[in-house]
């Protein structure tokens, strides 16, 4: 006859396990993310935070908590370099009113139209090492960028060229994003993300940046956005994956290496699934023929592009490190055959000529 081991004893047993196994941890770490525990982020960094402590042998143990869990999303930054929390895992965007190197790095709209050549940047264009330049002096260490994708653009009506965007009520966050719509004749409203459904329902907004197409088909936003930008033109946010610098400063090689290298492995691993989630919604969408897909031009992309420039250019005149950031991601576009140069000199002698057409006026 077989012994079964009681359900209770079993379950006992598992959960001394793993307490056993948190108590072994060497490092026992909390970090705050950007999403709610719905989104499918949310469960790619709890993922992430799984596989560190399977690579660490269980030295480290994370803690994945959703965005308001102990502080506000724009207060992490503090609060990891207070030891409140040991790490985050948010847009950096966030931080802008700390210093405007968070709002250009962590979203610099219209830069990038593939997640990969953004990835590609941070990794070996010098991105990561300019990110902690500025954020260090925070007390706070990047470990490595992640990028959830380009966003799309759900909209009341359809926005088929730049001219399009004039006069439409865009839900954005504040800052460049803000600035970038505004020049391009939008009508910007700051709203949080949660009031995005309601405010396309009752008119408030005519549309919304606010996240990748697979999450706005899910929450319902194209019954009432039922023109939406696929894929997006504008918006494509950083994930940055931060740890106390007190705490990465002490810790050994090997731990740093297997920080960093399951963060790089994350990075790729979003882009990938969140792409897939996209093209199953499209797909879904596309069989509803009250929803109504639109895919801007390449010709009207770089008019939007353009726009954007002159913005770019407005903000690496703030401080030291915006200005670095804007010739760096200028060299690694133009090299990469991403911007021609020709197109930047134009953007700034319209910056140019637009702020003399001001000073006159």
């Amino acid at each position: 006859m077989i012994s079964r081991t009681p359900l209770k004893v079993l379950t006992a047993a598992i959960l001394a396990t793993t307490a056993l196994s948190a108590q072994a941890a060497e490092y026992d770490w909390t970090f705050q993310t950007s999403e709610t525990a719905g989104e499918p982020q949310f469960d790619m960094k709890k993922q992430w935070a799984q596989n560190v402590e399977t690579m660490s042998d269980g030295r480290i143990h994370i803690e994945i908590l959703p965005t308001g869990a102990v502080v506000p999303p724009n207060q992490t930054l503090q609060a990891v370099k207070a030891g409140i929390l040991q790490g985050h895992l948010t847009d950096p965007s966030y931080f802008s009113g700390e210093n405007p190197a968070f709002g250009m790095i962590g979203n610099l709209v219209g830069a990038w139209s593939d997640p990969y050549n953004f990835l590609d940047y941070m990794n070996n264009g010098g991105g990561e090492e300019i990110y902690n330049e500025l954020a260090e002096p925070y007390g706070v260490h990047l470990i490595g960028a992640a990028a959830t994708g380009l966003e799309s653009l759900p909209s009341t009506r359809p926005i088929k060229t730049v001219d399009d965007l004039k006069g439409l009520k865009l839900r954005t966050p504040e800052g460049m994003v803000s600035n970038v719509f505004k020049r391009a004749g939008a009508t910007p409203v700051n709203l949080p993300g949660s009031e995005v459904y309601t405010s396309l329902q009752k008119g408030v907004i005519d549309a919304a940046d606010y996240t990748v197409f697979a999450t706005n088909q899910s929450q319902g936003l194209h019954e009432f956005a039922k023109y939406p930008n696929y894929p997006g033109f504008h918006s494509l946010p950083m994930v940055a994956v931060s740890l106390n610098k007190e705490i990465w400063d002490g810790l050994p090689d090997d731990l740093k290496a297997i920080l960093t290298t399951s963060v790089d492995a994350m990075a790729y691993q979003m882009v990938g699934q969140l792409k897939t989630r996209d093209l199953k919604a499209v797909r879904e969408a596309r069989q509803d023929p009250d929803i109504h897909i639109i895919n801007m031009s390449d010709e009207e992309r770089a008019k939007f592009r353009a726009i954007a420039q002159k913005e770019w250019k407005d903000w690496s005149d703030k401080n030291d490190v915006t200005q670095e950031f804007y010739k760096s991601v200028v060299s690694y576009l133009q090299d990469h055959n991403l911007l021609k140069a020709e197109d930047e000199s134009g953007a700034d002698d319209a910056a140019s000529a637009e702020k003399t057409s001001s000073d006159q006026s």
